[in-house]
């Protein structure tokens, strides 16, 4: 009885899987310490939100969530967009702020819950790689510039890219050269033992999976340093240079404040693209890596387990949160088997919280920015732009406009600007579908593209194949290439329409269809259907279509052709060269 209400992972839980959960659960911790309180500063807020945020969600999502390895908590772009909405409304780490961005959190679950209910994971399938890939190329570069400011200690403002450049370059005689140093150096520290760090392990010994891990561990020894450097120097106290300040011990409170009717609608909009962005960034993380093991995740699950994750977040005083690509890198690396490593790290964040604050709170913001700088730059994707150039310019052109538009308008038009794009480009295509006029190959029953394929055609039949569903935004495409190939021929007596790759047909598609026969029968031209699909021939039958035809639908072209031309004389096949290497577009 009591495995009914526990989840799948847990009821069968093998207990000699524990040792590697607990492994990772230790090594997730110590990389999510810095990252929550780097990630909470990014958003705007104080550093220990960071931290409730890494608690309560990591289990809820545990028990909730389909991925064995996902890792949930803050990560860089939600954290940007949280910045993005909430700062114009409040003045950052204030009170409002934070609720603010606890209202960000409980909106975003509650749309991704309610998706999650309704079996809509296939919405992570609406936003195309190369949108995806520009908007967090651009908010990583906006993420890094943004940075800039605690790190060189440079007092400067702005909400794009420009202000942003403009800002420091016009305040640069500020710079305050210790945080510089510091950060600098941070950021060095932290680049080379990302470049070389693994590298040199495995040369000294070490296997390649554990020179993996204390390379991604390097965060917390550069942010222990710099604390043990600030301590030992007072750099704070003598030099100026900024620190987290206190942290308030112990374990967040289960709490929430209603909301007023102006502050839903104000975030309404924010809350739901960052839950959208972040539901694809995890179901692509958490499926890259459950490949590797043979494991499959449910998207539908996932949307629960994000909305449940975030709604714990909110009522435990958090940001919104969801599947960090790095911590799920590390805790698979780390050897997690289960969800119940995502439990451990939550327990062990409790007991930081509990007792060890006082050890951060002289831990310099130039490194906590550093420690930002270096993860975002490996968010950086000029390989999908490179390769979307070569195949497809559209989608190159939606992953310019999108990074574009997130760093020199900001991040919620960047976004309207890809989803603009991503519809734009779906709808061109669409409404232009590829048409293909058929014709058999030598003696046997297939028919293919008179353009690829040396072909046989016959004078008084016009056979053509329409490869996409018809709708209302294509039709008149269809249309009009049908009228070009009849003028074009003169002498036709019949059109054959090939609808083997149309999968459904609406209303205004059925309508055109309708009016073509009216018009081709008085022109002496009789219409008629090939290879028609179940569900379209079933749309096609609640009409008088079928009866208006001179004959009903053909079970293929090879018959369509024995009954309509079955004396006639076939044009001789062209004798241009045919390029052999397009034949799987027939």
């Amino acid at each position: 009885m009591t495995q009914r209400w526990l989840p799948a992972w847990l009821a069968a839980y093998d207990r000699s899987k524990a040792a590697q959960d607990l492994v990772a659960g230790i090594v997730v911790t110590i990389l999510l310490v810095p990252q929550s309180l780097a990630y909470a500063m990014l958003a705007g807020l104080p550093p220990h939100v960071g931290m409730y945020a890494s608690i309560l969600p990591l289990v809820v999502y545990a028990v909730l969530g389909s991925s064995m390895t996902l890792s949930v908590g803050p990560v860089a772009v939600a954290s940007l967009m949280t910045a993005s909405a909430v700062a114009p409304l409040a003045a950052a780490g204030s009170s409002e702020y934070v609720f603010l961005s606890m209202l960000l959190a409980l909106l975003g679950g509650v749309v991704l819950l309610l998706l999650g209910l309704l079996r809509m994971g296939f919405v992570a399938n609406l936003l195309s790689h190369p949108v995806i890939s520009g908007f967090v190329t651009g908010s990583a570069v906006l993420i890094a510039l943004g940075q800039l400011k605690p790190l060189l200690g440079i007092p400067a403002k702005g909400e794009t890219a420009l202000e942003l450049l403009a800002s420091l370059l016009s305040r640069a005689t500020e710079l305050h050269i210790p945080t510089a140093v510091l950060g600098l150096s941070s950021v060095l520290a932290l680049w080379a033992s990302r470049r070389f760090l693994a590298t040199g392990l495995r040369r000294a010994g070490l296997g390649a999976k554990s020179a993996e891990i204390l390379a991604k561990l390097a965060p917390m020894a550069v942010v222990l340093l710099a604390i043990a450097a600030v301590v030992t120097l007072g750099l704070d106290m003598r030099a100026g240079v900024a620190v987290v300040g206190a942290i308030p011990a112990g374990l967040p409170t289960l709490s929430f404040t209603l909301p007023t009717q102006g502050q839903l609608q104000q975030l309404a909009v924010p809350a739901v693209m960052i839950a959208l962005i972040g539901f694809v960034e995890s179901v692509s993380v958490a499926q890259s890596l459950a490949i590797k093991r043979g494991e499959r995740i449910n998207p539908d699950a996932e949307l629960r387990g994000l909305g449940a994750a975030n709604l714990a977040s909110a009522m435990s005083g958090g940001f919104p949160v969801t599947g960090g690509f790095a911590r799920s890198v590390v805790n698979f690396a780390a050897g997690a088997r289960t969800p119940l490593a995502g439990v451990i790290a939550a327990g062990f964040m409790g007991v930081v919280l509990l007792g060890l604050t006082g050890l951060f709170e002289r831990l310099p913001l130039a490194v906590l920015a550093a420690t930002i700088v270096v993860a975002v730059i490996g968010l950086v994707d000029l390989a999908t732009l490179r390769h979307a150039w070569q195949y497809d310019r559209a989608d190159a052109v939606a992953w310019l406009v999108t990074a574009m538009g997130v760093l020199g308008l900001g991040v919620e038009a960047g976004v309207g600007l890809g989803v603009a794009m991503s519809i734009g480009t779906f709808l061109w295509r669409a409404s232009r579908p590829h048409i293909a006029v058929v014709g058999r190959i030598g003696e046997s029953e297939h028919f293919r593209n008179e353009r690829r394929f040396t072909v046989t055609t016959y004078p008084e039949l016009l056979l053509m194949r329409i490869d996409e569903s018809l709708f209302f935004a294509n039709m008149q495409s269809v249309l009009q290439r049908i009228e070009e190939e009849i003028e074009k021929r003169g002498d036709v007596q019949h059109l054959v329409l090939d609808l083997s790759s149309v999968s459904h047909i609406d209303l205004t598609a059925v309508e055109a269809l309708q009016r073509l026969q009216a018009d081709l029968r008085e022109r002496g031209i009789e219409l008629h259907l090939a290879e028609v699909r179940g569900p379209v021939m079933d749309r096609i039958a609640q009409t008088d279509l079928p009866r208006k035809l001179a004959h009903e639908p053909f079970l293929n072209l090879h018959e369509a052709a024995g009954v309509l031309a079955p004396a006639a004389s076939p044009q001789p096949p062209s004798l241009r060269l045919k390029p052999s290497t397009a034949r799987s577009n027939a």
